[in-house]
């Protein structure tokens, strides 16, 4: 049964074979060929046990080991296979088949350039080996993928790098190192529970494996739980004082607190530009912590609203939501920012998404407050209309009317195009509109505090023309005549 399949080894020196050490080779060939039997069943661990009864009757043949090998291989025992290939190599150093099954063991367990080197020395004696010349392209092709890796973890592609450790792993199925780089792309993607069964799996091989215990302290440190990462990152350390990916995130980790704390220490002193700068300090350290620069964003958007930089405040609301999606407190501070700044349809989709994230009392009530901010901003503003401020006296809106009721009446504009004409009608009758609520200290309470003016008759039966006609009635400079266009007059000056 001794089937072409590459294993991996180094060069060793030739076992001395001595004649003593062939105990029976007649027996040792019958547990061969049963030991073929069983490989074409694949039964590979019985098959694996004939051959290491013929290896006993006859520890001298080269294809005995290399037959063992092949089973191992299969049964993905790879170190063990390769130690048999190496075995069969130092018995007979032409053994082509001993370097070819070598290089397979080295490409699975994650040695492709070994691989190549064993590969080629099967050449050495059969330069068309078929079996070779497949296994060094596939070698090839993993180093490629290595390299392509690394690249694009290095600019941020993590989906990309993800691809190519699995391609490697799809041709190295044993490789530790690959296992763990793919668990630290997992982990970037924040597949962290992906992540933490690769790395329990290797801890259960080896407790004292620092690189997978180092990917799992960077599950806790991009989940911001800094504190219980920093152990595990000091853990590593005790094993590996040199392990430097733990160092670097242990003082990133320290750099992100200290700056967040003087942030936030600037804030409470009132100091709000210089808790501004230091919140955008601290969003350079760790581009990649999501969670932690979240919350900075959020911070930042709180002193921006503070310092009136509503527009920057909602960009850094946006910000938080982008990377925490399920940050309640930045769709709260984005739907106040929204209210302050005149945009009250968009706090209100906000304020909607906290209720459905947490539905307290608390947040039912601004979510009504909102609503009632957006029905108050989707009315007409009286107070713009007639040009006065909210806190103006009776007087004042009686001459804001009397003053824009002269300007817009339509008789002003009867020479003008029907465009203008048309417009000024409009005015005219926003103007009487506004100065029949305002006049109206009950119906202007009314309107101040958000509830429906429709409650008390409406105004359904407006005309602005009574109002005006009304307001000049009591004499003054002013005489009407209304025969023609309900809205004729003349001045008198």
């Amino acid at each position: 049964m001794d089937e072409g399949l590459p294993v991996t080894t180094t060069p060793v020196e030739a076992m001395e074979c001595d004649s003593s050490s062939m105990l029976d080779p007649e027996v040792a060939e019958q547990f061969k060929k049963e030991g073929n039997e069983a490989y074409k069943l694949k039964e590979y661990d019985r098959a694996a046990e004939l051959y290491s009864k013929a290896i006993e009757h006859n520890p001298g043949h080269a294809v005995y080991y290399s037959n063992r090998a092949l089973t191992y291989y299969y049964l993905e025992s790879y170190s063990a296979a390769l130690e048999d290939s190496q075995r069969a190599i130092r018995i007979d150093e032409k053994f082509v088949k001993g370097y070819l099954r070598a290089g397979c063991c080295y490409l699975a367990l994650g040695n492709p350039q070994q691989a190549i080197s064993f590969l080629n020395k099967a050449l050495e004696f059969e330069k068309r080996n078929s079996d070779a010349l497949s296994k060094i392209q596939q070698a090839n092709y993993v180093v490629k993928c290595i390299e392509t890796a690394d690249a694009c973890f290095n600019k941020g592609d993590f989906r990309t790098a993800l691809h190519y450790w699995n391609q490697c792993l799809g041709s190295s199925p044993s490789c530790v190192r690959y296992k763990v780089k793919k668990a630290e792309v997992l982990v970037m993607l924040e597949k962290y529970s992906e992540s933490n069964v690769i790395c329990n799996e290797l801890l259960m091989t080896d407790r004292t494996n620092a690189d997978a215990i180092y990917v799992k302290g960077l599950t806790l440190y991009y989940q911001d739980m800094s504190d219980r990462a920093t152990k595990i990152f000091r853990q590593v350390l005790r094993l590996n004082p040199d392990h430097k990916p733990s160092q670097i995130v242990i003082r990133k980790s320290k750099q992100l607190a200290s700056k967040k704390e003087e942030g936030n220490s600037a804030f409470k002193l009132g100091q709000y530009q210089q808790a501004c700068e230091l919140y955008t300090e601290a969003l350079t350290i760790d581009p990649y912590n999501k969670l932690t620069n979240s919350k900075l964003h959020c911070n930042r958007a709180l002193v921006e609203s503070k310092l009136g930089m509503l527009e920057e405040a909602i960009t850094d609301c946006n910000q938080a939501i982008k990377l925490d999606e399920q940050y309640l407190k930045a769709y709260q501070r984005r739907a106040k920012c929204y209210q302050e700044s005149g945009q009250h349809e968009e706090a209100v989709r906000d304020l909607e998404r906290v209720c459905q994230m947490d539905r307290s009392r608390e947040n039912r009530e601004a979510l009504h407050e909102g609503k009632r901010l957006l029905k108050i901003a989707k009315r007409k503003d009286y107070y713009k209309i007639l040009g006065i401020n909210k806190s103006a006296t009776e007087d004042e809106i009686k001459k804001a009317y009397k003053k824009k009721a002269l300007q817009f009446h339509p008789d002003r504009h009867s020479a003008g195009t029907d465009e203008e004409k048309s417009e000024a009608e409009v005015n005219f009758k926003e103007v009487g509109e506004a100065y029949s609520v305002l006049s109206d200290s009950r119906k202007r309470s009314r309107y101040d505090s958000g509830q429906d003016l429709e409650e008390m008759g409406g105004m359904g039966n407006f005309d602005p023309n009574e109002i005006f006609q009304t307001f000049f009635s009591g004499g003054g400079p002013f005489s009407f005549s209304t025969g023609g266009s309900p809205f004729s007059f003349g001045f008198q000056f």
